[in-house]
């Protein structure tokens, strides 16, 4: 994407003294209760009132939304609360009405990021609007399609882009709904620093426990804002009520955020971190090194095996060393999830390097 920073235009034209902040109900449910929600956050520091009109649900039979009529009610919204407002569409009729009824941001959700087609038709459907429009990650950690989606929108004259991470699907046990898959987004905001980049903790956690600890690490990798679902009785919601928060808890959570700063200029800070930073790149390079150690190695049992017509996986040696690796993780203060994920992607390049060589024709 060239002249990225077009982008990043309708956010700082907000001129925000802080982070951007996107809440409101999971669904509309009823016109009270989005006029009770919004009013309730009309004289916060949210920018824009969120609601799903249309809800893809994984399985048919749950609430997959009311449908066009609560467009009226964003509209009461705006009209009653000042409150600029924001919801999700997922096919070309979704864009038609929700630009009819003048909503002011749209969001791709996850399951239709997924979908080039899908994609490509509300690209089609939005051509040239100067509404912002933001795009979920992928359910899959795919950071390809992620940004496929974002260019399939900006191919089509719409500059006014942002991306939401929401967090990764996964079989992997995790106390999270969504695995936040941290690298990804980071990697995104390395190579497109322009692209406004919020968080949807609520997605991400399932649980409105874990919002507050999930919005602090976007605030200090420096995330532009968040997109909080909150709702007036979050217990009795009609769709995900684990993750939603009251209006009360989520004025409570902006006020407890800290905002950090990108740097300081101040000398003794530049000394200290400078001297850190190269401390980390001498580990960095003693840890390649001794990777590329633990490949030869790998070699050299794959040859073993090949001559001994023994197979390259081996189970119940594969799971003591993972038990023995957690065990060692936890006493340099690593956590189990992180060393059972890097141990898991050392393994893999090993059986890659020994399947190489069983294919490879000399003995």
């Amino acid at each position: 994407m060239e002249n990225k920073k077009e982008l990043r235009t309708w956010l700082d034209k907000l001129n925000l003294d802080h982070p951007l902040v996107v809440a409101g109900p999971c669904s509309a449910e009823t016109e009270e209760q989005v006029l009770t929600i919004a009013h309730e956050l009309k004289d916060t520091d949210v920018n824009y009132f969120r609601a799903g009109i249309w809800k893809p649900r994984t399985r048919p039979g749950n609430f997959e939304g009311i449908g066009a009529l609560g467009l009226k009610w964003l509209q009461k919204v705006k009209e009653e609360t000042g409150l600029k407002t924001a919801t999700e569409v997922a096919n070309r009729a979704h864009v038609e009405l929700a630009l009819e009824h003048d909503i002011d941001m749209l969001w791709i959700g996850a399951r239709s990021t997924v979908s080039p087609f899908i994609v490509q038709e509300i690209a089609e459907a939005l051509k040239g609007t100067d509404k912002p429009v933001l795009i979920k990650n992928p359910v899959n950690p795919d950071l390809a399609l992620w940004l496929g989606a974002v260019e399939r929108l900006y191919t089509a004259d719409i500059k006014n882009l942002g991306v939401i991470h929401r967090g990764f699907s996964t079989y992997d046990k995790s106390k999270y709904r969504n695995n936040p898959e941290w690298q990804l987004p980071i990697e995104l905001q390395n190579r497109f620093p322009d692209l406004p980049l919020i968080l949807d903790p609520s997605h991400i956690a399932g649980n409105r426990d874990l919002i507050f600890d999930i919005s602090q690490t976007a605030l200090d990798l420096n995330y532009d804002g968040l997109m909080i679902e909150t709702h007036h009785n979050p217990d009795k919601a009609w769709s995900d009520a684990a993750q939603q928060v009251t209006p009360e808890s989520l004025i409570r959570i902006m006020k407890d955020l800290k905002i950090r700063k990108e740097t300081t200029p101040e000398a003794e800070y530049t000394l200290a971190i400078n001297n850190l930073r190269a401390q980390i790149d001498v580990v960095d390079n003693q840890i390649i090194d001794l990777l590329g150690k633990r490949m030869i190695v790998a070699d050299g049992i794959g040859k073993l095996k090949k001559s001994n017509n023994v197979s390259v996986l081996q189970t119940k040696r594969w799971n003591e060393i993972l038990g023995k690796m957690v065990l060692e993780g936890q006493e340099k203060g690593l956590s189990e999830e992180f060393v059972l994920k890097m141990f898991k992607v050392i393994h893999q390049e090993s059986i890659n390097h020994q399947e190489k060589i069983f294919k490879s024709n000399g003995r």
